[in-house]
């Protein structure tokens, strides 16, 4: 019936009260016929189902994404594809969970170099842990899939203080490419080329020859293997940094000369070129000048 007993301990009344999923048979609530799982389940905690603020797309979605194995795809197109519910709601979805901790997106560089986004679904917010694999099968194309490895950013270098021009990109990339001749040890990606090249041009525009950039990035390198060479170039370029060239007055032009027309001679009827004041030629100015007075 429904009538409580009144003999019943008052503590098992509290744990009742406590717990809102436990069935009252007072009320129309639901009734639960649980059966052990064994094999393929994922234990999900109360704060995630029941969670107060997160909506029922982003519950829903936080309990599937925790159980996909990993390196299963969770990206939008993966998720809208599997889901009806469109990308523009799963997305909105993706983010509360981020908001409230339940995901988390690093952006981590590659062995090859390449950055990429990687997510990872935390299923207690404020606990890292080892992400914990499940017992579902991989997907074909994550199944052999190694685990990025996180890769410390190069130092910065000089930037040019203009636009290079492309002859002058071109040359700073194909120093940096014919290193590895001078030593095997710096050969360089070609992103990492990409990122040192800034500070090659900035070398160039300070007047310095590629034979002595090149002399100052080669020399007095440590014996030892070079585990990052790009990083120690990048360093290089940096702490080398030769000053700006001396400051050069622009020259001044000089005006051309003035060329007079011609004119004929008062005395010899000979054509010259003169001001417009002398009416004799050179010649009969100086036959004037050394005749006696």
């Amino acid at each position: 019936m429904d009538t409580q007993n009144p003999s019943a301990p008052s503590r098992a009344q509290s744990a009742a009260d406590g717990n809102p999923t436990r069935p009252r048979h007072h009320t129309g609530g639901v009734i639960h016929e649980n059966t052990r799982h064994t094999t393929r389940f994922t234990v999900i905690g109360n704060h995630l189902t029941q969670h107060k603020e997160l909506s029922l797309l982003a519950i829903g979605l936080g309990c599937h994404i925790q159980s996909l194995p990993t390196g299963a795809p969770t990206d939008i197109k993966s998720l809208a594809a599997r889901f009806k519910e469109g990308a523009t709601r799963i997305a909105a979805a993706l983010r509360e969970l981020e908001a409230h901790g339940y995901l988390r997106r690093e952006r981590v560089r590659t062995a090859t170099g390449r950055i990429i986004t990687r997510t990872v679904s935390c299923n207690q917010p404020g606990h890292r842990r080892r992400p914990a694999d499940t017992d579902c099968p991989v997907p074909p194309r994550a199944a052999h899939r190694p685990e990025p490895r996180p890769r410390k950013a190069l130092p910065v270098v000089p930037q040019p203080t203009r636009a290079a021009a492309v002859a002058l990109q071109q040359q700073a990339t194909d120093l940096l490419a014919g290193l590895r001749r001078h030593d095997p040890r710096l050969l360089l990606s070609a992103t990492d080329t990409a990122h040192l090249a800034p500070g090659v041009i900035a070398w160039l525009e300070r007047e310095v020859t590629p034979t002595a950039v090149r002399h100052a990035l080669t020399t007095d390198l440590p014996a030892d293997a070079l585990r990052r060479p790009a990083a120690l170039l990048a360093h290089r370029l940096t702490a080398q940094l030769p000053p700006p060239p001396p400051y050069r007055a622009p020259a001044t032009a000089t005006p051309p000369p003035v060329r007079h027309a011609l004119r004929t001679c008062d005395t010899c009827d000979r054509a010259f070129r003169a001001p417009e004041t002398e009416t004799h030629c050179r010649d009969c100015r100086t036959e004037a000048l050394a005749a006696p007075a």
